[in-house]
């Protein structure tokens, strides 16, 4: 099945609905979609809020790791190109809410936190699972997790690759609210429909102000993940990191 993105319309709300079967893993197709259909929204004055979803149980759970030459494109460094496409996102202009179901993991967890707010299923887990991996964490979660949850809470994701309950989470303000079982659309249309009330022009202005200077910051994070996650490519320990988890059996890292 290709990748669709499909764009749903009700008053001053749209809702982008992804789709890349079984687990919405994420690649350079789907991102570059996704930033298509944002640069879209940015040019139509009608709409003030977006909806971010996906189809399925999982809202994405990563990269698309079995295909490195789609992560990025075909060159030598497919996941720059990766990046520059959810850097993309991040230069967006209008307040995002994720609707979060299912899994969030890796670069999902990555694509849930690029955006204002996240409403979440209570079956939704979410995990920075690069370390399990052999992996360095990317898509700009080293800036945006200290950013939402602190460095300490941070550290903890990153450095066990734990997976979390969204209850776990909802205190820590990596999502902003946890839905009835099944209603995470709904909730996000709802948080939506109440931003999107208010005054377009000072809803811009407000955002582009406390959002600051966070597209350079997460462009200079990326560029360091980037170097590291390039290092460790090299390694037995990555290899041994995807292979574990593809084969669904504990990894064993030697430290190569």
């Amino acid at each position: 099945m290709s990748i669709q993105v499909h764009i749903e319309r009700e008053g001053g709300v749209a809702e982008l609905r992804f789709a890349n079967p079984p687990h919405n893993h994420v690649n350079l197709q789907v991102l570059t979609a996704l930033a298509d259909a944002l640069d879209g929204i940015d040019s139509d004055p009608a709409i003030r809020a977006v909806v971010l979803s996906s189809e399925g149980k999982a809202f994405c759970a990563g990269a698309d790791l079995a295909n490195d030459g789609d992560l990025g494109g075909s060159d030598d460094n497919p996941i720059r190109h990766f990046y520059n496409a959810a850097l993309r996102l991040y230069a967006s202009r209008k307040p995002i809410v994720a609707a979060v179901q299912g899994a969030a993991i890796g670069a999902g967890l990555g694509l849930a936190v690029a955006v204002d707010f996240r409403v979440a299923d209570p079956a939704a887990r979410f995990s920075a699972n690069f370390t399990r991996l052999g992996f360095h964490p990317g898509f700009g979660l080293t800036h945006m997790l200290p950013r939402l949850i602190g460095a300490q809470r941070a550290a903890l994701m990153a450095l066990t690759s734990r997976r979390f309950k969204a209850e776990d989470v909802l205190g820590w303000g990596l999502i902003d609210a946890l839905s009835a079982p099944g209603g995470a659309r709904e909730a996000a249309w709802t948080l939506a429909r109440e931003i999107a009330e208010n005054a377009p022009l000072a809803l811009l202005a407000t955002r582009a102000t406390m959002r600051g200077a966070l597209l350079a910051d997460v462009t200079a994070a990326l560029e360091r993940e980037l170097a590291e996650q390039n290092i460790l490519r090299q390694t037995t320990d990555y290899a041994e990191g995807v292979a574990s988890v593809f084969e669904r059996r504990p990894a064993q890292f030697t430290g190569h």
